[in-house]
């Protein structure tokens, strides 16, 4: 009785959070395979790491530029924040590879990405995810998402050109 007693007290935020994951894992299965299971491993283990480093690089003090969920203390919807990001790295190296993205577009489709990554932050922001604070904006996190996913194409590259054996 005390689970469903918690579950009631779930806002919107953590209800979107296991959306999301569920939603995503489900993406994730469901995408015909394009990587082995190692490469799809270490582009899904992308998104948590990077989310994980920049939102508790930009969360906590010194800085604090935002608190996740409901409060400064890591819980375990926190934690699948974080794990929350794992799917949309994997859709993002999916379709890249699936388009077969040449060098020359890269740079728009970074672009593209860090427009939609920021609708969705946004809308996290309007759902309580995030709760900005200290002058802390939308504008800042698409310069993130400019320099991640531009990480992610390079790392995308590597992988194609030296092959798994390498990492």
């Amino acid at each position: 009785m005390n689970i469903f007693r918690y579950v009631m007290n779930y806002n919107a935020n953590e209800w979107c959070i296991i959306l999301s994951l569920i939603a995503g894992s489900f993406l994730v299965l469901k995408l015909p395979r394009r990587f082995s299971k190692k490469t799809t491993c270490v582009y899904l283990i992308c998104g948590v790491f990077f989310g994980f480093l920049f939102d508790h690089t930009l969360s906590v003090l010194p800085v604090s530029y935002y608190v996740i969920n409901d409060s400064t203390s890591f819980e375990l919807m926190d934690f699948l924040s974080h794990v929350m990001y794992a799917p949309i790295s994997y859709l993002f190296f999916y379709l890249y590879d699936y388009f077969n993205i040449k060098s020359a577009y890269s740079l728009l489709y970074i672009l593209i990405w860090a427009f939609v990554s920021a609708v969705i932050e946004r809308f996290c922001v309007m759902i309580g995810i995030f709760h900005y604070q200290h002058g802390y904006s939308i504008f800042y996190s698409f310069v993130i998402y400019l320099l991640v996913q531009s990480f992610w194409v390079v790392f995308y590259r590597m992988i194609q050109t030296y092959g798994e054996k390498h990492y």
